[in-house]
């Protein structure tokens, strides 16, 4: 009877130890599992951490409405180099930057300059009555804003719950004894940090685009262009000194032409005279006889 306790007893026992090595092998595989099913983690504490940071999010996350404003106005100027130079000092004044500046000459008489720049949200407004104040007449004045806090809200959510999922996985492979195990939570790590990264820099450019507003401003010029005397272009006396000369070199041809005509054709001239003066002293010398 006592062998047969006995027997119980060491059964007991080595089923207890099995158990007890089992259980170890299941917490590991546990954690291999966990590293490797990331995203549905991922998932349910998206959800969780919304359920229970919704009512938080507007005491860590500012909630005051962020509007990217967009401005553009043309207008005519009287001179165009001022009223730009005025408008860069008011842009230095302000604290605002020059994004692109230029300058088109279409004729003597016709001058544009496009001019896009950045100023402070609270300065949007001034500067859009400083730059009307530069014109002569303002041809279009369009103002748009949009409301993008809804959308840094939600990135500012996706990074709360995706600093979680980073916690989960480091934590993990701090416990993790397996290269395998490593090498895939190190993976899925890279893989959320890159897209921390990516949100956080989503965030950086909307409230850069919040912060600063956009204004492009076109400028033309119409200018009347009055010519002048210019005396300097008469030259009076070397004009009529060239005409008298060209009007004396026109006889001396006509004369010389003269001459040449009545010597060269002498031979010819004196038989034409002969000729004539016969005829004619015939033709009297019958009037006389009748």
């Amino acid at each position: 009877m006592k062998k047969i306790i006995y027997c119980l007893l060491v059964s007991s026992v080595f089923l207890l130890l099995t158990a007890c090595s089992a259980s170890d092998e299941e917490s590991k595989m546990e954690v291999a599992n966990d590293s490797a099913n990331y995203s549905v983690e991922e998932e349910k504490s998206t959800v969780d951490v919304e359920g229970e940071t919704s009512a938080e999010a507007p005491s860590e996350v500012n909630t005051e409405r962020m509007i990217i404003h967009k401005a553009i106005i043309r207008t005519n100027v009287k001179e165009l180099a001022k009223a730009q130079s005025n408008i860069e000092q008011k842009v230095k004044k302000y604290g605002g930057y020059i994004v692109e500046s230029n300058v088109y000459q279409e004729d003597d008489q016709r001058s544009s300059g496009n001019i896009i720049v950045r100023i402070p949200e609270k300065h949007f407004e001034t500067f859009l009555s400083d730059a009307e104040e530069e014109a002569s007449k303002v041809l279009e004045r369009n103002v748009t804003g949009q409301d993008v806090t809804e959308q840094y809200v939600d990135l500012a959510s996706r990074i709360k719950s995706k600093r979680v999922v980073e916690e989960r996985l480091l934590a993990f492979m701090s416990t993790a004894e397996k290269t395998e195990d490593l090498l895939k939570i190190s993976s899925d790590l890279a893989k959320v940090q890159e897209e921390i990264e990516v949100t956080v820099g989503k965030m950086k450019y909307l409230e850069n685009q919040t912060s600063f507003a956009t204004i492009e401003l076109t400028m033309y010029e119409n200018r009347v262009i009055v010519p002048g005397l210019d005396s300097e272009d008469l030259n009076t006396w070397e004009k009529t000194k060239k005409q008298f000369v060209t009007s004396m070199n026109g006889l001396l041809a006509a004369g010389s032409a003269i001459i040449v005509f009545v010597i060269g054709n002498m031979p010819v001239l004196i038989i034409l005279g002969v000729i004539s003066s016969t005829v004619y002293w015939i033709i009297k010398r019958r009037k006389r006889n009748k």
